[in-house]
């Protein structure tokens, strides 16, 4: 059984305004994004430490941060005899701060006073906008065992991944000597570390960043105390290179980074996969959220391939392949949907409001009768008419609009957005 972490509080950093994810960050912050179709993407980090036993936790965030605030609030409720909780740090000014976070050191810095109103030897810093899996205590272990300062989650990766990271290499102790930020790849032959053969056999032989780290607390106010760093991957790790005690900590298993829209969706459809990397299924791993009380979902002469279905829907469509469908969805008769994420709705129409909107010719909350959807991720609360196409693809240029927006050939039709019959995206 593991040991209760007492001494750690996790601070995961909700990330600047999200701007490689818009539309979906057009109103709210990046940690809330919908995933999975039942999910918010800080569920996973929040998820993440409650597995490992740590339930001390702040989200730092200042960008359209209410439906944050909301879903933090309505889903991490522990027990009053508990030291149990999950806070919201938004930035505020005050007289020491004047302004927003300028980075993720400066986020942390800022929110300095709020953490060491608690009891703590380690603090655990993590992302919001990641996408997997890792029993902390491993690394909390190595890290207290091997009395580091600094411990740095690294990830092998090959030859064609690296420049998109910063890398380190290690000593032959798992100790990182040096940091480079995006190597060129005439550089990469002298940042090899050493890895398992299991990554030596795969061509992963650098060893990237995956900005989860540990700190001792002594250090982590030492370096708060400087003002002029603002960031932890781009000025706190490198500077701290060669002066401090640094310890790697191998993961190998599966990590995305929800970056931009292109990863944000293919990280959802690839949880249609029959072995998907994350496994929503694992008893040991439990995704946390909000708790609904929302009826089963139900069908009637659908075709249904490699697709999750979460509660609540209400499903006539024609088929639905390889695709993920949220919450309270609504697909009409004769509707093909294929390699999207419908986001779902927030709530259901009345029979009274359904036929109001009849009768005024406007369209009803989800999708319509006679519609084909590919490569497509259709945000909350849409009103897609009937006979809409939309065919995303390689084959359409970025483009936005005030209905959708196009981002490496994905079709993302933006929250809330009312799309009329016979609408075509081709």
């Amino acid at each position: 059984m593991k040991a209760k972490r007492k001494n750690v509080i996790a601070i995961i950093l909700g990330g600047g305004q999200g701007s490689r994810l818009y539309p979906l960050t057009q109103t709210r912050s990046k940690p809330a994004v919908p995933i999975g179709g039942k999910y918010r993407l800080v569920d996973i980090p929040i998820s993440n430490c409650m597995n490992s036993d740590i339930y001390r936790m702040f989200v730092l965030t200042q960008f359209n941060s209410a439906s944050l605030n909301a879903h933090i609030k309505n889903t991490y409720n522990f027990s009053i005899f508990s030291h149990a909780f999950v806070d919201i740090l938004a930035a505020e000014q005050t007289p020491d701060n004047p302004t927003w976070f300028q980075g993720t050191a400066d986020a942390v810095r800022q929110c300095m006073p709020h953490f060491l109103n608690h009891d703590f030897d380690y603090a655990l810093i993590l992302s919001g906008d990641q996408l997997y899996q890792m029993d902390f205590n491993a690394m909390l272990d190595q890290h207290i065992n091997n009395k580091a300062d600094i411990s740095i989650a690294t990830l092998p990766v090959n030859s064609k991944d690296a420049p998109e990271f910063g890398i380190l290499k290690t000593n032959s102790e798992s100790y990182i000597e040096s940091f480079i930020e995006k190597p060129a790849k005439e550089l990469l032959k002298d940042w090899e570390s050493d890895v398992s053969d299991q990554m030596k056999s795969e061509g992963k032989h650098y060893l990237a960043s995956m900005g989860i780290y540990i700190f001792n607390r002594e250090l982590l106010v030492d370096i708060m105390s400087n003002k002029d760093t603002k960031d932890f991957g781009k000025e706190i790790i490198p500077q701290a290179v060669g002066n401090k005690k640094i310890l790697s900590y191998q993961y190998e298993g599966y990590w995305t980074d929800i970056g931009n829209i292109d990863s944000f969706f293919e990280a959802n459809i690839g949880l249609t996969d029959d072995l998907p990397k994350f496994n929503l299924f694992d008893n040991d791993n439990k995704i946390f959220t909000r708790p609904r009380l929302l009826p089963p979902s139900k069908f009637h002469k659908s075709m249904i391939t490699s697709t999750l279905i979460s509660e609540g829907c209400i499903i006539n469509a024609k088929e639905i392949i390889r695709s993920v469908i949220g919450i309270r969805s609504r697909i009409g008769e004769g509707t093909s949907i294929e390699n999207c994420y419908v986001m779902g709705n927030d709530y259901y129409q009345t029979m009274d409001e359904m036929k109001k909107d009849v009768e005024n010719g406007r369209q009803l909350v989800g999708i319509g009768e006679r519609c084909v959807i590919k490569n497509a991720l259709v945000d909350k609360n849409c009103r897609i008419g009937n006979d809409v196409y939309i065919n995303g693809g390689p084959h359409l240029e970025d483009f936005s609009c005030e209905l959708y927006a196009i981002k490496d050939g994905i079709v993302v039709i933006k929250k809330g957005a009312e799309i009329p019959s016979n609408f075509k995206i081709q």
